[in-house]
């Protein structure tokens, strides 16, 4: 053969062997695609799959609890629970709205436990506890909003009868929606008493190193419970019932976040949340994660702006908080007070977040 021959030969073979390789380069790059492709899609089915609650419980349908409470029907058509104690209301002087907690309900309002039956009768005394939107008996809002729970309450208050002015008293995440009610519904207070109340972290008018060192004296799992609901609501559920990483102390009733005292009641309380197949019968979603959503969201106001709600002194506002409060660090109720004089603050030494269980208190 000559040398013209071979050359054109071994040009074809090289070229053959080229051509193979960058086939089969071709063939791999396209099953690594499609495999990634694969695990990518699969990914995100797995996520939508986990980041969905399960179907909602709603009391008194098909599947859910039957209704055991007294509700009354707001105009939207959905009902609120709720349980009276004390004075009968039509004679009493002093009528009270009391607003539960986070993972909390009507029925663990402190007043029929700790409010003597002398001090009822003395000051006619009227107190009602209501199931907040989704919690025990009372249907779920999905357009749940700061404002929509504040008109919930007003809403309640005139199902009830309760007059032209009644008192709000609200703990915990309770207090936090006391705030809403002295926006919204002013001219309907009598007065208003806020306890351990929750703040959101992101209201504009918080200095930013304030709220970081008040952020820095929460644990981790905790932080990133509130980065959740804040910057990622629609992560809420998922980072909540997550097994991965730690998620809220407080969803998972771990004692790192209760103090001294805290433990002290707990023990006489015999634990914490007796009430929690009541509170969550309807299922998590609509209650706590619909709670940590609304509570932690960009609100349309900032409580550092409001005005003082009675300026001819036919009323007034009190703010509780104990300087060992693990839930909601004390820095911050210092601070608000300080800024809004017509709050008349009190600050307990050694007490923690359960302040309206401790005894002697009211």
């Amino acid at each position: 053969m000559s040398g013209e021959g071979r050359e054109k030969k071994n040009k074809s073979g090289a070229s053959t062997r080229s051509h193979t390789r960058n086939t089969r380069a071709r063939s791999s790059s396209d099953i690594l695609k499609t495999i990634l492709l694969v695990v990518f899609v699969g990914s995100l089915a797995w996520f939508y799959k986990a980041n969905q609650p399960p179907p909602q419980r709603t009391v008194g349908s098909t599947g859910g609890d039957a209704v055991t409470s007294p509700r009354i029907k707001l105009r939207d058509g959905r009902h609120l629970a709720y349980k009276e104690f004390g004075f009968p209301r039509d004679e009493a002087k002093f009528k009270i709205i009391y607003i539960h907690g986070f993972d909390s309900c009507m029925l663990d309002s402190p007043f029929p436990q700790f409010l003597s039956p002398a001090l009822v009768e003395e000051l006619r005394i009227y107190t009602v506890s209501f199931d907040r939107p989704g919690y025990g008996e009372s249907d779920p809002d999905p357009n749940r909003s700061p404002r929509s729970i504040a008109l919930d309450i007003e809403e309640l208050a005139d199902g009830l009868g309760l007059g032209p002015r009644f008192y709000v008293v609200g703990l915990s995440m309770g207090g936090e929606i006391t705030w809403t009610c002295l926006k919204y519904i002013p001219h309907r207070l009598a007065g208003a008493a806020l306890v351990g109340p929750v703040i959101n972290y992101w209201w504009r008018n918080l200095p930013r190193d304030i709220t970081r060192e008040a952020f820095s004296l929460t644990s981790p799992a905790d932080q990133w419970a509130l980065r959740v609901a804040h910057h990622a609501p629609w992560l809420t559920y998922w980072w909540n019932t997550q097994k991965w990483f730690p998620f809220s102390n407080v969803i998972a009733g771990n004692s790192v976040i209760f103090s001294r005292q805290d433990m002290e009641v707990l023990s006489k309380l015999g634990g914490f949340r007796p009430n929690l197949a009541y509170t969550r019968q309807q299922g998590e979603y609509e209650s706590i994660h619909r709670d940590l959503k609304v509570g932690f969201s960009s609100w349309e106001f900032d409580p550092l702006d409001l005005q003082d709600p009675f300026p001819n002194n036919n009323g007034s506002v009190h703010l509780w908080h104990g300087d060992e409060d693990r839930f909601v660090p004390v820095i911050l109720q210092r601070y608000i007070a300080s800024k809004l004089p017509w709050i008349r603050y009190h600050e307990l030494s050694g007490s923690g977040h359960l302040l309206p269980y401790v005894e002697g208190f009211d």
